[in-house]
């Protein structure tokens, strides 16, 4: 299960905090290509959350969409003392929030919402979807968004718990939980 996640995350790498730096500098600069840079190396991870937050495929994608014209509106607030990664999460899961408030309702994923993620990798077939599916669903919102957080976007923990307001002692302990239901669901089978 985690390998899955961890095959997504491995087609688009974990992106270096360094290079994301630069490429916030460039937004700053008004570099619309550091954005495209920006989006390139950070799609997988923001549309991920908003996903996990929303359950809607095409309301994440609202939301992922938002999310680069608020980074390139905003780039001028963004301070150096986090990661660039999660100051986009960050955003990404207030949009979602707000998105939410205006919908009213959460839904499960759909196979159109998990098509949707990007992967290519010959490793993560449709069988494997469907059971990251299944048992991500099994989860509550905030377990779903901190398994996805870290298996699939590489986030630490430390960053997860910024992103979603927690400590991380919280954080780890819900990772923790989330885990032992995932294994005890696919171990059962």
């Amino acid at each position: 299960m985690l390998m899955l996640l961890a095959a997504l995350q491995s087609e688009y790498g974990v992106p270096d905090p360094q290079q994301l730096e630069e490429l916030m500098a460039g937004l700053a600069a008004g570099d619309r290509e550091a954005l495209a840079q920006l989006y390139h190396r950070t799609r997988a991870a923001v549309y991920g959350l908003a996903l996990s937050i929303l359950g809607s495929g095409h309301d994440a994608e609202d939301v992922t969409q938002d999310t680069y014209v608020t980074a390139w509106e905003k780039c001028h607030l963004y301070r150096p003392q986090g990661t660039p990664m999660a100051w986009l999460l960050t955003i990404t899961r207030n949009l979602a929030r707000m998105k939410l408030r205006d919908r009213g309702r959460t839904q499960d994923f759909g196979e159109e919402q998990w098509q949707a993620i990007p992967a290519q990798s010959p490793s993560v077939t449709t069988e494997d979807r469907a059971v990251l599916e299944a048992a991500l669903n099994i989860l509550s919102d905030q377990e779903r968004q901190i398994v996805i957080l870290h298996a699939a976007s590489g986030l630490k923990h430390r960053e997860i718990a910024q992103v979603l307001n927690m400590p991380q002692a919280t954080e780890l302990s819900k990772y923790s939980r989330s885990v032992k239901k995932l294994q005890k669901i696919l171990y059962a089978s």
